[in-house]
């Protein structure tokens, strides 16, 4: 089951976020303190959605890079502020949607990331680790939200690092509910048995192994300083974006685990400054980096949230996943 989004409507989100964001602390192992500290961060930033926000929408879940990191993702469409540098010193007030608490959010939280634009909304995306736990590498990130109101999502993703190189996974299970979820998590597992094989090759396993389920489209993708390899089937999009435009990457024709031609890998450039996109269908293809001011100068979980904002569909399942190139160092 997808983590569960939740509508930043009232005070009791408030409450609602802040226990799962607990339970996630304690499970991690934080102590404490840190525990506490993780609450009173988490509770800040959903209070500040529920008074000022337009269509907030919080995520609270494990890192997917790290799993004892706990990672907070908070999406809003208005009203956006002008001046974030300005929003993160104490005492300044606003009619943003950061406002009160946004200095002590960032002094909390081990790492965050924040794009707004006025009148179109904030992304705000933060992560808390155990005082003595390093964070994760923010190299990759990747997010689901279901169609209309289900609680199952049949798209999935997953990711996988391995020195400066990232391995990334999305599948769109045909259809949606709860069989088209088996579908997705199906591929998560066979993904997870041949990591360090090349993309083609997990794509064929993929292929072999979905025969048991109803089948969807599947895109596996390998980063790595200056390239990506790509090998896709069925209508999965792939992007290599940046500030200035994207290239689109190919995904062949078929459903995995039912029909396919010839399967077949391809290479691309990714600058350094550059970001490798898949997304499902559930997004819209004519998204444009040139409407995002400052976005791909990001993180890959705020581009990742504000890509889904901008251009996913309340009408089918949806995921994003975003990866930068790794610089061979940590």
């Amino acid at each position: 089951m997808s983590p569960a989004w939740v509508r930043a409507e009232d005070p009791s989100a408030v409450g609602a976020v802040r226990r799962r964001a607990v339970e996630l602390a304690e499970l991690a192992g934080f102590d404490a303190t840190r525990t506490g500290q993780t609450a009173v961060a988490v509770s800040e930033a959903v209070s500040n959605l529920v008074k000022h926000a337009v269509e907030g929408v919080v995520l609270v879940r494990p890192h997917p890079e790290a799993p004892a990191t706990v990672e907070l993702v908070a999406v809003d469409k208005g009203p956006g502020m002008a001046d974030v540098a300005r929003a993160l010193r104490d005492g300044y007030s606003t009619s943003g949607t950061l406002g009160i608490g946004m200095g002590a959010i960032a002094r909390i939280a081990s790492g965050y990331d924040v794009h707004s634009v006025p009148g179109t909304g904030t992304v705000l995306v933060m992560h808390f680790t155990a005082d003595d736990t390093p964070g994760p590498p923010l190299r990759a990130s990747g997010l689901t939200r279901p169609i209309g109101d289900e609680v199952s999502c049949g798209d999935g993703f997953a990711i996988a690092r391995n020195g400066e190189s990232t391995t990334v996974l999305l599948c769109d299970g045909l259809g949606h509910g709860h069989i088209a979820a088996v579908a997705a998590q199906t591929a998560v597992e066979l993904f997870e048995q041949v990591l360090e094989q090349e993309p083609i090759s997990i794509l064929e396993h993929l292929h072999r192994g979905l025969n048991r389920t109803r089948g969807g489209a599947v895109a596996v993708a390998r980063v790595r300083p200056g390239a990506v390899t790509f090998a896709g089937l069925g209508n999965v999009s792939g992007w290599v974006a940046d500030a200035e435009g994207r290239q689109g990457m190919v995904s062949l024709p078929g459903i995995a685990g039912h029909q396919g031609r010839t399967l077949r890998q391809f290479e691309y450039q990714v600058p350094s400054y550059a970001t490798v996109v898949l997304h499902s269908d559930g997004l819209t293809d004519r998204w444009d980096p040139g409407s995002m001011p400052g976005l791909f100068a990001r993180t890959p979980a705020v581009i990742a949230a504000t890509l889904l904002r901008e251009a996913g569909s309340r009408r089918d399942d949806a995921c994003v996943v975003t990866v930068r190139p790794g610089d061979g160092g940590n």
